[in-house]
């Protein structure tokens, strides 16, 4: 019983991923019918991407203020309407202000997982507990695909966004049931252990050797969620339907690589977490993310899935490692706003480059694409490195 709220937040977050995965699925069939650009298209996902990276901060000081119970159903209650919402666009703007609404309420998302495992576990519990309600991300993108599709191919694509919205009032009525709970109707944080390291500030170098190590790096992610779909349709010529059967399979490597570089990051930072072990970590990350730039030079749909699937798995590292180099850099009594500050810059990134990559799509530069997306993480582990080094000029840190 005790694990239910974080089991909860599995669940929250998996529909925030199926939610806004959706329309990445069925761009090809939304595109068409609605005359829409690709150009278009990458300014829908940084309508939700700036939502998304402003919500999170927002959201974070709601829940801290108004706790968990009425916080996560004002969150939850305003994306679901934003889901189905979608149901009803016919063009650019309809389109970029459901998405919009999106975005902010699924800032909760991760806050909200957090908050509840810190509220409800014990301390022994967390890290396990953190991973937990985290792990429904990437779970949602690989189900969104194979639920989805069928409910689309049924109901056409505005059904498929009355049945996500379905999904959302469901855990609103699971919701409302498990809020009940003492542990997660109270309103504040029991008093943590104090612990040691530095506060964040935009001053410091290392905060945005985060930034850009994550942010950059992590960039490919995005980039295969949302443009995958238009890729298989336009190149290799595949249906709807024949993409929503595999195009489960890269985010199945976002999921692996979560665990596999969580674990591979212990081993080379076991010894005290020298800036040096995570520089050599990093520059094999970023050598490993330039096969995805092969893509359009290949003519197997096999060997085209397999490399995303790759891509998906090589970009979670940039994601497990930045956190933990930023977690130990600065004091564990900020590991809220570092994990938001991550996010952010990962959207603001995302925000940025889609309409461009958007804009090659529709001249068909697809070699010009996608080796713009894999030279991404080069650009953040350069960034990284400069950063971190002259963070560590005026002083050694003795953890990074």
């Amino acid at each position: 019983m005790r694990w239910l709220p974080a089991l909860s937040m599995t669940l929250v977050s998996m529909i925030s991923y199926i939610d806004r995965n959706t329309l990445a699925l069925l761009a090809p069939t939304i595109l068409r019918d609605t005359h829409l650009s690709g150009e278009q298209y990458g300014l829908i996902i940084s309508a939700f991407s700036v939502a998304y990276m402003l919500g999170n901060p927002v959201w974070g000081r709601i829940l801290d203020r108004i706790g968990l119970r009425a916080g996560m159903t004002a969150a939850v209650s305003l994306w679901t309407l934003a889901s189905v919402s979608h149901a009803f666009a016919t063009g650019f703007q309809i389109f970029a202000a459901a998405r919009a609404m999106l975005g902010f309420g699924e800032g909760a998302t991760f806050p909200g997982g957090l908050r509840t495992v810190m509220q409800t576990l014990p301390p022994e519990h967390r890290a396990r507990g953190t991973a937990v309600s985290f792990s429904g991300g990437s779970l949602g993108a690989i189900l969104t695909p194979i639920i989805v599709t069928p409910v689309a191919a049924a109901w056409g694509w505005r059904g498929a966004f009355w049945f996500t919205g379905a999904v959302g009032a469901a855990w609103l009525l699971l919701w409302a049931v498990l809020a009940r709970r003492p542990d997660l109707a109270q309103q504040t944080l029991a008093s943590e252990a104090s612990s040691s390291g530095a506060e964040p500030t935009w001053s410091d170098p290392r905060l945005w050797a985060y930034i850009a190590a994550y942010g950059l790096g992590a960039f490919p992610t995005g980039f295969v969620l949302y443009q995958a779909a238009l890729y298989l349709s336009a190149v290799q010529h595949k249906s709807q339907v024949q993409i929503g059967q595999v195009l489960w399979i890269p985010p199945l490597g976002w999921e692996i690589g979560y665990f596999f570089w969580g674990w591979i990051t212990d081993r080379f930072t076991r010894a005290g977490g020298s800036i040096p072990a995570v520089r050599r970590l990093f520059f094999w990350l970023m050598w490993l993310s330039l096969p995805l730039a092969a893509i359009p030079h290949i003519d197997s749909f096999a060997a085209v899935m397999a490399i995303l699937f790759f891509a998906m798995f090589i970009s979670s590292g940039f994601i497990i490692a930045p956190v933990a180099y930023a977690t130990s850099a600065f004091s564990a009594r900020h590991s809220g706003l570092i994990a938001g500050v991550g996010a952010g810059s990962w959207s603001a990134v995302v925000a940025v480059a889609m309409p461009g990559m958007g804009k090659l799509f529709d001249l068909q530069l697809y070699n010009a694409a996608f080796l713009m997306a894999a030279l991404f993480p080069i650009a953040g582990y350069v960034a990284w490195r400069e950063l971190s080094r002259y963070a560590t000029q005026p002083k050694v840190l003795s953890q990074f």
